[in-house]
């Protein structure tokens, strides 16, 4: 080969390869702008790979954590279940070793129980199905969390005995358990009867001559025209009756449980006897006396020495002249509240005798 052909192969190969790659002079900024979107998008899901293989790790080890926690939980509770039957078979061994060694008879066998130790109640067992059944007609939860059947039976009859202790309330102002006389029977005597049923219908007396007082007043002050009702002296006596109503509510629960005392029962019973008779000076009185007292009260110099006046000796006297609205807070307030009735009693039932109102 010769020189010219040598060197015209060579500038051939030359051209080719220039064809086959031609140089950029010039680069888009979109293709730029691909480029970096396309790296950032790698980094990011790189990244976000990343997070999540931290997030699998950390919940797993969480999951190990939680698992190996709940086991020592579990282990503490056999731990400690078992020291208690232990605790109490040894105090069991005790108590059988003490009364063998006093000639005592042998303790009784204990009946068995379900494992949560929760007896089940004999002869109020309801089957599995009725319980859910019942359960769900009440509205209520049809298994909790690692509730038995004795548990579940227990719930059931704790809602029932609610339910029906509401359904004896009455619908009065004061919810109560008593069932009130009707109005013509509220005429109370002033003997307080000594027999349990007696005094149980005289409570029933005087909770019902209370709730219908409250009742008129609620009423009375419903029938108030807007202005006197937004006014500030219509408002003040609408508070007067919600804190009457709600100061009289322990009066009406020792009614319901019969444990009002006999030195508030019978001057009670005085005023309302007046108050029914329309007697409201006379009822007055009979409140002036039960909160203030015939109580002789301290004025002056009472202890000059060693020696005690002639005249102290009446501050020791028996409780029977005893002031009781001092006695402490509650009785203060329903006593209050009881001659808040009385004021509301002689506008609603006015006497015939304009004597017999009280200033």
């Amino acid at each position: 080969m010769d020189f010219k052909s040598l060197l015209a192969a060579q500038i051939n190969k030359a051209k080719a390869s220039t064809a086959a790659e031609p140089e950029k002079k010039y680069v888009k900024r979109s293709d730029l702008e691909a480029q970096r979107q396309a790296a950032y998008i790698a980094e990011q899901e790189a990244a976000e790979k990343a997070r999540l293989e931290r997030l699998e790790k950390k919940r797993k080890a969480e999951e190990e954590e939680a698992e190996k926690e709940e086991q020592r939980r579990e282990k503490r509770r056999r731990l400690a279940e078992e020291s208690r039957r232990r605790r109490e078979q040894e105090e069991l061994e005790e108590e059988r070793r003490r009364r063998k060694r006093l000639g005592l008879p042998d303790l009784p066998a204990k009946k068995d129980t379900d494992h949560e130790g929760t007896p089940v109640p004999e002869n109020e067992d309801i089957a599995e199905e009725d319980l859910v059944q019942k359960l769900r007609e009440m509205g209520q939860p049809v298994h909790l969390f690692g509730e038995t059947h004795a548990q579940k039976l227990k719930r059931y009859q704790k809602r029932t005995s609610a339910l029906k202790a509401a359904a004896t309330l009455t619908d009065g102002p004061i919810p109560t358990t008593l069932q009130l006389v009707p109005e013509k029977d509220m005429k109370v005597s002033l003997k307080v009867p000594e027999d349990k049923e007696g005094k149980q219908f005289l409570f029933r007396q005087l909770a019902g001559y209370f709730t219908m007082v409250l009742k008129e007043w609620d009423d009375t002050l419903a029938r108030r025209s807007v202005e006197i009702k937004t006014s500030s002296q219509g408002k003040q006596a609408y508070a007067n009756m919600v804190q009457a109503r709600d100061n009289l509510r322990p009066f009406f629960k020792k009614l319901e449980k019969g444990d009002l005392e006999s030195s508030i029962l019978e001057p009670v019973v005085e005023i309302v006897h007046a108050a029914q008779e329309r007697r409201y000076v006379d009822a007055n009185d009979g409140y002036l006396r039960l909160s203030i007292g015939k109580a002789a009260w301290p004025i002056g110099v009472t202890m000059v020495g060693i020696h005690e006046r002639s005249a102290r000796e009446k501050l020791h006297e028996s409780d029977k002249n005893a002031a009781h609205i001092m006695s402490d807070e509650i009785t203060r307030k329903y006593l209050q509240s009881i001659k808040r009735c009385l004021s509301f009693a002689q506008t609603r039932w006015p006497p015939e005798d304009q004597l017999q109102l009280m200033g």
